[in-house]
């Protein structure tokens, strides 16, 4: 690139202190700071006819426009603020333009993921009330809308109808883009249904903007830098690295796609000095033959959703390199005097959530780290308090195992028309992330589990990711990728851990046997608890890419109560 749109550093500096700036407007504060918003910078990818990997970059100018055409039909269409319309388009670019262009009318994207299941879709989409629907596939909607008419919203159009719209004497309104107040909602965002139903989770226009502040001078955002989005877009989590990209001006390809043989490709033509991902990539791209061509720029890998394992992200940062003087984005202020670059690169393990609003925690893991199996680090700029609490929430001691809970600007407001699940995650003050952790005697984090999937066994509470991260990174030569649940016992007294495993490929010693046999020899020596079984199988998946544990926990419910199954032989799935 000949020029960079990098946004200014003091420009940078006053967006950390503008009141009015939030999830609703960030892109016209962009547009109206950056001096370099005719340059590209958000970038989509496709293959040509010789199947070639071809990049289309959008300056803020463009982004605008795109945005404004795509308002003025919603505005003809009779969306006015406070509406909340259903987007369900593919990831990518897509999904942000209508996000861009409903906020700029006060309106609330439902943001939704097509891999929603059917039924699933129609109940949220009742739950949120959405006057109009947008999507990529109108007919599998409009035919169950037709045998329940009721339900249908006000209109229901193709993605691509949009897409041709001829804004030509279309108005918007008077007051535009809509100003918004700091506790207007801008989006909802629904929640991967791994523990049951989607949760619609509120993103405020301050509370989504509060604690990234300090992106704007610390997240890598040098004129070499450019960051590969592989998050669900329509996700908090992609929406978050998003904003961050259009305010630093930092050039930025969003996929639309985030499996290898799609995402290596573009990485190679791209070369990006950063990637964020859910894990569901980086367990793809740490297998097999490393993307060393892709990732020989790579300073950092972001990591949010699912936790990210040991055995997977110790490959990963062998690849790239990285400036001497590059601590972990948001984590620290970077010593930008500090010359030469280390081999390898960092992988930052964020936990975070929707709900959240960001990050809070994130574990540094870089070729010189020693292990710590599910250290996620201490709490962000953001957090006033974290605490690891009881029951009823009063602060626990240090090595003690509890409900994590912080008290952050950066919470949702709540859960979109269900006060009564916002208030079940409120606790003396905190806000109940969902996770059990501890904390040592350094003030670190480490995460143990989410609350819903802790092993209830006879001898007491079972953690399920300190039992995957052994697997996957102690029994490597035999274990891809592997999720820990807990079925009934055979005698019916409380449950037991088993691992539904992904085989390394080629692996054809991997039977469920010698991976129960070496799998149990590694828990011993770690002194955590032992595996009851293994099933060999792919691992569900959710519309976010998540690995839906309760799925599994029924499928394999009656593993030990019937007679015909060998509880250590595979199961197809």
């Amino acid at each position: 690139m000949t020029d960079s749109p990098i946004a200014p550093l003091d420009v940078r500096r006053q967006f950390m202190t503008e009141p009015d700036l939030g999830a609703g407007n960030f892109l016209d504060h962009a547009v109206r700071s950056n001096p370099n918003r005719a340059v590209p910078l958000i970038y989509t990818h496709g293959v040509d006819h010789r199947g070639q990997v071809t990049l289309r970059g959008h300056s803020l100018l463009e982004l605008a426009a795109l945005r404004d055409r795509y308002a003025r039909w919603y505005r003809a269409n009779g969306v006015r603020a406070g509406d909340p319309v259903g987007i369900v388009v593919a990831e990518g670019l897509e999904p942000l333009i209508h996000y861009l262009a409903l906020t700029a009318l006060g309106a609330i994207p439902a943001m939704i993921n097509d891999a929603m299941r059917m039924d699933v879709l129609l109940r949220y989409l009742e739950h949120v009330g959405v006057v109009g629907v947008v999507a990529d596939d109108t007919t599998r909607l409009a035919s169950a809308y037709r045998a329940d008419p009721a339900t249908r919203p006000r209109f229901l159009t193709l993605a691509a109808e949009i897409q041709a719209f001829d804004d030509t004497g279309t108005p918007l309104p008077e007051q535009y883009p809509y100003r918004h107040g700091p506790d207007d909602v801008c989006a909802l965002i629904h929640s991967s249904g791994t523990t049951g139903s989607p949760k619609s989770t509120i993103l405020g226009h301050r509370s989504f903007w509060d604690g990234k502040q300090a992106r704007m001078t610390r997240f890598p955002a040098e004129p070499y830098d450019r960051l590969m989005s592989l998050m669900p877009h329509t996700h908090a989590g992609g929406l978050s690295y998003f904003l961050t990209a259009v305010l630093l001006g930092l050039p930025t390809v969003v996929m639309a796609d985030w499996r290898r043989g799609v995402v290596e490709p573009v990485m190679e033509t791209f070369q990006p000095t950063m990637l964020a991902s859910f894990p569901r990539t980086f367990v793809e791209l740490a297998t097999g033959d490393l993307p060393v061509r892709g990732a020989a720029r790579v300073h950092s890998w972001f990591n949010t959703g699912d936790s990210a394992h040991y055995g997977h992200i110790r490959r990963l940062v062998g690849l790239g390199e990285r400036p001497a003087g590059l601590l972990a984005a948001w984590l620290l202020p970077r010593d930008r005097a500090a010359d030469g670059a280390l081999p390898g690169s960092q992988f930052i393990d964020g936990l975070g959530s929707s709900e959240m609003g960001m990050a809070l925690f994130g574990g540094l893991t870089t070729p010189e780290t020693p292990r710590k199996d599910r250290c996620v680090g201490r709490p962000q700029d953001a957090v006033i308090k974290a605490a690891v609490l009881d029951d009823d929430g009063n602060e626990l001691p240090d090595g003690t195992v509890g409900l994590l809970g912080v008290i952050t600007p950066s919470r949702t407001p709540g859960y979109w028309k269900n006060a009564r699940l916002t208030e079940s995650f409120e606790l003396n003050g905190y806000w109940l992330t969902g996770d059990v952790a501890r904390r040592d005697a350094e003030g670190n984090y480490y995460h143990l589990d989410r609350t819903v999937d802790v092993i209830d066994t006879l001898a007491g509470p079972v953690y399920s990711l300190p039992l995957e991260e052994v697997l996957i990174a102690d029994c490597a030569d035999l274990v891809l990728d592997c999720s820990v649940v807990g079925v009934p016992a055979p005698d019916g007294c409380g449950q037991i851990p088993i691992a539904v495993v992904r085989p390394q490929a080629g692996a054809a010693a991997a039977t469920p046997e010698l991976i129960l046999e070496k799998a149990n020899k590694e828990l011993s020596a770690a002194g955590l608890a032992t595996l009851a079984a293994v099933v060999i199988e792919d691992l569900p998946l959710g519309p976010t890419g998540k690995v839906l544990k309760r799925e599994l926990r029924t499928r394999h419910a009656g593993l030990f109560h019937q007679d015909d199954r060998d509880p250590v032989g595979p199961v197809s799935g």
